[in-house]
């Protein structure tokens, strides 16, 4: 249906419920808003609950205590430490997902964003750094928990959802006042929110003629020649757009030497696997396929359920870098038969 047979089938449905000109005018100007956005309309609490297919008590409980709908874990950093996943309920995911697939799915985010985008990934992140005489990483610290409702509640008003909509709708996607790790809400939102700062970080970074990505919380710059003030330039931005480098993590490379994004080698001029990450896999595939699946598993004590699966998945990983690498493509074809047959016997 188009905007304009929309408006009018409101118009209609206002004047047979006998509503003023008045009122039918402010209710078709906040539709027309929320239409040109290609958002969907809501109009107060109760229609959200029955949009979201919720009774109004619940909605009630999650929108003022919603960190009684979470539950907290922690998972460890390739780095080091723990990361700590804030994950909701089944019932407060669907709803979460419920607001991504209808109003933030289709909101544009800036172009140098890789992380949780549309036809973008790690690989494509890298790609752009790939065979760069410099390089420089910087890290944005908490950046999920740096991002406060306020900014959330900013992105629904933005669209044309009153205040009371928007605070309903940001504290559905919110835990503890700040975007959670876990919500499937908060990768698309925290793209929204840093638009600005990416916006800023590209005219720098075209300024000193180079490239500029980010992958969620990673930034990678690279080019000819960085010069160590533009740390300083890059800073600030971060700064002024409201969140806070991690400076342990910022990293000037200026010869030839190790350099990886986002978990992949942009030292030469063509994306490779982390020379590390393809010995040990090497050594592990070349015990299975000498001495037996079942045998290596038994000689290191493994006893991952889906310890084959994880193989094939490192594997996959390997070829979706380096599609033409005649020893990953080798392997998995060994590894799917012995999953057959595993799978097969059990």
């Amino acid at each position: 249906m188009s905007k304009q047979k929309e408006i009018n089938k409101w118009s209609t449905f206002f004047k047979n419920r006998g509503l003023s000109d008045e009122i039918s005018d402010k209710y078709i100007a906040y539709i027309t808003k929320l239409l040109e956005n290609n958002t969907l309309i809501i109009f107060d609490f109760n229609h959200l609950s029955l949009l979201l297919g919720r009774q109004p008590f619940y909605l009630a409980s999650v929108v003022n205590s919603p960190d009684n709908h979470y539950r907290n874990f922690k998972i460890k950093k390739r780095s080091g430490g723990f990361r700590e996943i804030t994950t909701p309920f089944p019932a407060l995911l669907e709803m979460q997902y419920w607001i991504f697939n209808n109003i933030l799915k289709n909101i544009s985010v800036n172009p140098c964003a890789h992380g949780f985008a549309f036809k973008k990934s790690i690989i494509t992140n890298a790609n752009i750094h790939a065979g760069q005489n410099e390089l420089l990483k910087l890290d944005l610290k908490d950046f999920f928990p740096s991002i406060n409702i306020n900014r959330i509640i900013y992105v629904f008003k933005s669209l044309g959802y009153p205040n009371e909509i928007a605070f309903y709708l940001a504290s559905i996607c919110s835990y503890n006042e700040s975007l959670p790790q876990g919500a499937p809400t908060s990768p698309i939102l925290s793209n929204i929110i840093a638009k600005q700062l990416d916006k800023r970080l590209i005219n720098l970074s075209k300024k000193y003629s180079l490239k500029f990505t980010r992958y969620a919380d990673d930034l990678t710059f690279s080019g000819k020649n960085i010069p160590a003030k533009l740390i300083e330039y890059i800073n600030e931005i971060i700064k002024d757009e409201g969140f806070e480098v991690n400076e342990a993590k910022t990293r000037l490379y200026k010869n030839n030497r190790k350099r990886i994004v986002t978990g992949i080698s942009v030292l030469d001029k063509e994306i490779k696997v982390p020379k590390d990450y393809k010995r040990d896999l090497r050594q592990e595939l070349h015990f299975i396929f000498k001495y037996s699946f079942e045998s290596h598993v038994k000689k290191k004590k493994i006893r991952k359920s889906n310890y084959l699966e994880s193989l094939i998945g490192k594997v996959n990983f390997w070829l979706s870098v380096e599609p033409k690498n005649m020893f990953a493509q080798d392997a998995k074809k060994k590894l799917l038969e012995i999953y057959k047959t595993t799978t097969h016997n059990k």
